[in-house]
Order: structure tokens, then C-alpha cells, then sequence
């Protein structure tokens, strides 16, 4: 009997957004702790993982469809599925006068919607399988408020709320949901979006008392823990992994 209860020798997980940062970081550990893995991004570049115990799939995380054929990947390549990584997600930042109504649709779309529509076909398939983790990312931005963020904050604040109605809903069943907030992490995501996006967020790091900010390794392991047995009696949490920024 294997009592180390982090291992995750023999457990089946979806990740989605895995193609880069805490995304990646996580299909990364999981496997490296034992776990099969199917990754999923909208970006072809996903298919640089597969390998050994890992099989891409490259699709909107928005579309039920996405949903549906990575579940049906976890279970015709690796047997079912035990954990799924909920992480895809698209950052704004803009004042509400000038988010438009585009704007704001597109963001939930991919952040709530995308949260549901995968963590429903999760939960049909765990359901029949007895039990698992749903482990979603949302955001410091879930419970605090941040100028500039409405779409975005809205969207986290779903991902809250979905994560506390799927534990209930799954207790039960032996179905386990819980939210990781991250503070400011160290990844490509502003690239693209502002001019020198990364010294931007690197800009943050005295806002957190710690004195720095997050890397995707570090939201990686809190996920990994919340997916392991060595989480069985925790459901429904919101995890602040922010270096101390909501302690303020």
C-alpha cells in the first residue's frame, strides 16, 4: 500500500492552459509526481509536451466541445480521469468606460465559462468514477478589488463561486473543488498585451509583503497538494497563494 499520500501514481489529469506558465508548470509536476496527463491550450504550441504519459489537445477552452474531447482523451488514452486543472484564463485590464461589451463577454467566455463548461464534463465522468480533485486557478482578484480589472474580476469571482457550489454539490460523491488565488506570478501573460509587460509585473513585487513576486513553480505545488490525498479533507477553499498581498 502506498501511503506517501502526495504521490499521484495512477491518476489521470486534465490541464488546461498548459502551454506556458502556471499551466505548464503544473502538467509538469503532476507527471513528474506520477499522474497521466492531458493538456490542453489554444495554442499549437501545447504539442511540445506530449510524450510519455502526456497526450495534447489543442482547442478553445470556451467551447463545450473542447470540454467534451478532453475528458473523452483522458479516458480513451489513459483510463478515465481523477484531476482536473482548471487554469486556463485571459487577463484586461481597462478602465469600465472604455471595456466594451465584446470586452466583457469575451472574458468570461473563456474564465467562467470556460471554468463550467470543463469542470461539468469533469464532474459527469468523476462522478461515475467515484471521486476527484477539481482544482481551479482564479485570482487574488477574486476577493479583492483592483481598478481597471471589472470584466476580469467578475470572471474570477465566478471561478470563486463555481468552485464553492461544485464542493457542495460533490462532497457526496467524493468529488473534492478548490480555487488557488494567486497573487502576481512571474509569467509570459502580459507579453503582447502591454509594452514591457514582465518588468511590469516584476514592478509588483514590493506590493507583496514577502517583497517579490510569484513563480508558476510555486502556484504549481499548492495545486499539485490540492489535488493529492494529502488534501482529502479540504473542499471548497479558496487558497491565497500571494505572498501575503490579502493579509493587507
Amino acid at each position: 500500500m502506498n501511503t506517501n499520500t502526495w504521490d499521484l501514481g495512477g491518476r489521470v489529469a486534465v490541464v488546461t492552459g498548459a502551454a506556458r506558465g502556471i499551466g505548464a508548470a503544473t502538467a509538469a509536476l503532476l507527471r513528474e509526481r506520477g499522474a497521466s496527463v492531458v493538456a490542453t491550450d489554444r495554442s499549437e504550441s501545447v504539442d511540445d509536451l506530449a510524450g510519455d504519459g502526456v497526450a495534447t489537445l489543442v482547442g478553445d477552452v470556451a467551447d463545450e466541445d473542447t470540454a467534451r474531447a478532453a475528458t473523452k482523451l483522458a479516458v480513451d488514452r489513459f483510463g478515465g480521469l481523477d484531476i482536473l486543472v482548471n487554469n486556463a484564463g485571459r487577463t484586461l485590464n481597462k478602465p469600465i468606460t472604455e471595456t466594451t461589451v465584446a470586452d466583457f463577454d469575451s472574458i468570461l467566455a473563456v474564465n467562467a465559462r470556460g471554468n463550467f463548461v470543463q469542470a461539468r464534463e469533469a464532474f459527469r465522468i468523476m462522478e461515475a468514477r467515484g471521486g476527484g480533485a477539481i482544482v481551479s486557478v482564479a485570482s487574488i482578484s477574486s476577493v479583492v478589488a483592483f481598478a481597471t480589472q471589472t470584466a476580469y474580476a467578475a470572471s474570477k469571482g465566478a471561478i470563486a463561486q463555481i468552485t464553492r457550489v461544485l464542493a457542495i454539490e460533490g462532497g457526496p460523491k467524493g468529488i473534492r473543488a478548490n480555487a488557488v488565488l494567486p497573487g502576481v506570478v512571474d509569467t509570459d501573460v502580459m507579453e503582447g498585451v502591454v509594452e514591457n509587460g514582465r518588468e511590469m509585473l516584476a514592478g509588483f513585487g514590493d506590493a507583496h509583503p514577502i517583497g517579490r513576486i510569484g513563480r508558476p513553480e510555486e502556484i504549481a505545488e499548492t495545486i499539485a497538494f490540492l489535488a493529492s490525498d494529502a488534501a482529502s479533507f479540504v473542499t471548497g477553499a479558496l487558497v491565497a497563494v500571494d505572498g501575503g498581498w490579502t493579509a493587507q
